[in-house]
């Protein structure tokens, strides 16, 4: 059966896709916007915020690219009409990361305290920063769950029920981060940063709830685990370990670009805190037409549809570097605003302006970058993206960044170090697609 990759068909995967990928991000900018306007401490309640926030999205990348390995072997075998070959592979997939996120908590729950004085966090920001993730750390179990499920709707084309459980998930964190940080009349006492953390919890709770019954009420999948091991649990075990170490190397990138700014000073990381995440929703937003260039090249491949797939990477070019460019214009728009949201110590909005229009110049970058590392997910090059990562981090970030803080550019020097990152993770990516296959899709 030939596949759709219309405009419109793209869109019908790609919005919805896009709505569900903001969950994550939002959890952290809303604890981070409540945080940063509490009436005690808002920089260091802030800063905490962001620590935690950088080494959670290091679990959550490096344990949560089981939604990438699912989705890309479910979308192949539905483009070769095999798909009930594989039907019990997500819930064996599903079982394995949930046990692995227990046992995460299980190793790092003890060591919070010398986990967060590697980012070189210490007096009030430490103790927050301990508060905030022996709380929040036992929503990850439930965090890899709903991202595992996730991949299996994205596998079979569908990010519409995604978009639903995302949405109500984002909501529900939203209401309970102000109603649990700041307090409800006298019935809800303030919690101050742990309200936060119970906030995001409960989100994360809910979402997994969820998760399991659209599975299980709209799909043909089982969620009850089956033995012997799916014949393709090798191919997903070893595409997980490639993107494993593919995401350390970029929480690598992530963990000194954090230690670095923390060392400044605690204006400097309270101001890459905003950054940094409003850096990650846009990451997230462009990633919509990454997710569709995901679960489209994966069902293109398995059903050797090469030319389509060419024309397919064309569109999401055009439409992701689009959406950058948008992206982009309405920072600048509202550039001064953005900042006060957040937070209003006029020593952090200074640090935070001075590097915002780094943020926003690279989004176009971004998106190219993102769109062809969700095409080769799909396609299951997972070698190709971790070779790459370890490139761009080992001998272009880390350098950069070294020889720019020498030179005492500080929260500057570090975007700039990001901007060559992003640059060497995207473009080999076109070309090394476009020579592999241009000629299969002129033969095709």
């Amino acid at each position: 059966m030939s596949t759709n990759i219309s405009l419109k068909h793209i869109n019908k995967i790609a919005i919805p896709a896009l709505i569900s990928g903001v969950s994550e991000p939002i959890l952290s900018l809303t604890d981070a916007a409540i945080v940063g306007n509490v009436d005690f401490n808002a920089t260091e309640s802030l800063a905490a915020v962001g620590i935690v926030s950088t080494f959670l999205s290091m679990l959550i990348w490096v344990f949560g690219q089981t939604r990438s390995a699912i989705s890309s072997i479910v979308s192949q075998y539905l483009g070769a009409n095999k798909l009930d070959e594989i039907k019990n592979l997500p819930a064996q997939a599903i079982f394995i990361i949930t046990t692995l996120g227990i046992l995460i908590i299980m190793a790092t729950y003890p060591f919070a305290e010398a986990i967060f004085k590697l980012y070189n966090a210490e007096s009030q920001i430490l103790e927050y920063a301990v508060d905030y993730y022996n709380i929040r750390v036992f929503g990850f179990p439930f965090t890899l769950f709903t991202i595992a499920v996730f991949g299996a709707f994205r596998g079979l084309q569908n990010t519409y029920y995604p978009m639903i459980i995302a949405i109500i998930g984002a909501v529900a964190n939203i209401i309970l981060d102000y109603v649990l940080v700041y307090g409800f009349a006298n019935v809800i006492p303030a919690m101050h940063i742990q309200g936060a953390a119970y906030a995001s919890v409960s989100a994360q709770f809910l979402m997994a709830l969820l998760s399991a019954y659209y599975l299980v009420k709209k799909t043909d999948i089982p969620l009850v685990v089956s033995f012997p091991f799916n014949k393709e649990i090798k191919r997903f075990l070893l595409m997980i370990g490639n993107l494993i170490i593919r995401t350390i190397a970029l929480n690598v990138t992530l963990y000194f670009a954090t230690k670095y700014a923390t060392g400044y000073g605690k204006e400097y990381i309270a101001a890459y805190t905003i950054a940094i995440n409003l850096w990650f929703l846009g990451a997230f937003i462009i990633d919509g037409y990454a997710s569709a260039g995901n679960i489209l090249s994966g069902k293109l491949i398995g059903g050797k549809e090469y030319s389509k797939l060419i024309s397919l990477s064309n569109s999401l070019i055009k439409y992701g570097i689009a959406i950058g460019i948008i992206i982009a214009i309405l920072g600048t728009i509202f550039y001064y605003p953005i900042g006060k949201i957040f937070i209003k110590e006029p020593d952090v909005l200074e640090q935070f302006y001075s590097i915002f229009w780094i943020v926003l110049a690279i989004q176009p970058l971004c998106a190219l970058a993102f769109i062809f590392d969700g095409m080769f997910k799909g396609l299951g090059k997972m070698a190709d993206l971790r070779n790459l990562l370890l490139l761009s981090t080992f001998v272009v970030f880390l350098p950069i960044l070294y020889v720019l803080d020498k030179y005492d550019l500080k929260l500057t020097g570090i975007f700039i170090a990001l901007t060559f990152w992003i640059a060497v993770r995207g473009l080999p990516l076109i070309i090394k697609f476009r020579k592999e296959f241009l000629p299969l899709s002129q033969k095709n």
